[in-house]
């Protein structure tokens, strides 16, 4: 790694030298929880190449890393770059960590070159976006955008280690909130974590933003009985409804051919004995779009068509919304300089929406945002076997240079 030149190769690289230990507290995979040995030995790697590259580095109080490379005007807003280092459990190595080593070789190139923007820029390497340590997710990003509750810190690991005692000051942590004005605009790149790309045979894509996403929990009630004495016509098998009711989930999606997803990603039977007839299911839904409107629409659907089921089984249904989260655009703005940009570096210009989740739907409420995705291998994230070709890290650093320097001149 430290034999290659500066440029996207360079960036993978680093992301699989902190995929193993001790940037990595998992034994034969990846896992970086926040506040963890590894995510200090992470930040540690970081803070050499921030240097490096020309920034001064600072770890701000909410344990986020950044490194600010000066612009021209002292005090001008900043261009943030950033994204998250922490990872879930058996992670691949570039969602998220990829987008913070393109930002330093952002910086990188422009100090090689003897080049200052008239702003500075800001590397942030968030420390809790994945939430996969602690109950919750994007904890440093609403920091310092200036919207997490303080009550949001009274929160404890799966151990019982306490935030406050996690090794941050919680009585300081929402000081590193950014003052309002201070950026100018917030740029991520990420890798696609879909296909969409790789299908259109494209190395990278402009984001119009993040998907509105509504979570339920769900629980449906039968009556639990003997597998083997219990005629069929006389159950109230509470898994052979909730399974009527995924597939229901699935053909709704499905139906309405758009950008739109329904998930349910986790279910559980009780008792759980292979001898008796489930009296209780409880499961998750995830419906995702683009358009606000159109997951609601898809929501009523699904819990119209649970109604049904459950009263067709002689079941009892209860459904609990646990997570609303607004769709996030991009700024139309940023998107078209992203376009500009993708054009200049011969790229095919191709808008595409967000399914999951990131760290700028958050800044967004402190600046206009801008992401870039970039392909990657399958579509797999969140896995072992996530893969992105340096090639194409390689187009998205020229990329995004082009965009700094557009942004530059619209300034």
């Amino acid at each position: 790694m430290n034999d290659l030149p500066p440029g996207g190769a360079r960036a993978v690289a680093r992301c699989d030298a902190l995929g193993v230990a001790p940037y990595s507290d998992m034994a034969g995979g990846l896992y970086r929880g926040y506040l963890t040995p590894a995510y200090t030995a992470a930040q540690q790697a970081l803070a050499g190449w921030m240097e490096a590259a020309g920034m001064a580095v600072r770890r701000d109080p909410a344990a986020n890393l950044v490194g600010r490379y000066p612009g021209e005007v002292a005090d001008a807003p900043a261009l943030l770059i950033g994204s998250h280092i922490d990872s879930v459990r058996d992670a691949g190595r570039y969602d998220g960590p990829l987008g913070v080593m393109l930002g330093i070789e952002c910086v990188d190139a422009l100090r090689t070159r003897g080049r200052r923007m008239a702003f500075p820029i800001e590397v942030y390497a968030f420390g809790d976006e994945e939430g996969s340590r602690f109950p919750a997710a994007m904890l440093t990003s609403r920091a310092v955008a200036g919207t997490l509750d303080p009550a949001a810190l009274d929160l404890a690991d799966g151990e019982g280690v306490a935030l406050a005692d996690a090794g941050v000051d919680v009585a300081a942590y929402l000081d590193a909130a950014r003052a309002p004005g201070s950026a100018m605009a917030y740029l991520e790149a990420h890798i696609e974590q879909g296909p969409v790309l790789e299908a259109d045979g494209l190395a990278v894509g402009t984001v119009t933003g993040i998907a509105a996403q509504l979570r339920y929990e769900v629980t449906v009630r039968g009556m639990a009985g003997h597998a083997g004495t219990t005629a069929m016509r006389l159950r109230r098998d509470a898994l052979a409804g909730a399974a009527a009711m995924v597939l229901a989930i699935e053909q709704v999606a499905r139906c309405d051919n758009s950008d739109l997803v329904a998930t349910v990603g986790r279910i559980e039977a009780l008792p759980g004995a292979a001898n008796v007839i489930p009296g209780e299911v409880r499961f998750t839904i995830d419906v995702r779009s683009g358009d606000a409107a159109r997951r609601d629409r898809a929501a009523r659907a699904i819990l119209d068509r649970l109604r049904e089921i459950a009263e067709a089984r002689d079941l009892e249904l209860a459904t609990e919304l646990i997570h609303d989260l607004p769709a996030s655009p991009c700024d139309p703005a940023l998107m078209d300089l992203m376009d500009d940009a993708l054009a200049d570096a011969g790229q095919p210009v191709r808008r595409l929406v967000s399914g999951a989740g990131h760290d700028a739907m958050v800044m967004a409420a402190l600046c206009p945002t801008a992401m870039l995705f970039i392909r990657c291998k399958g579509g797999v994230s969140h896995n072992p076997a996530e893969h992105v070709d340096p090639a194409d890290a390689e187009v998205a650093l020229r990329v995004m240079l082009g965009f700094i320097e557009r942004l530059g001149a619209a300034a």
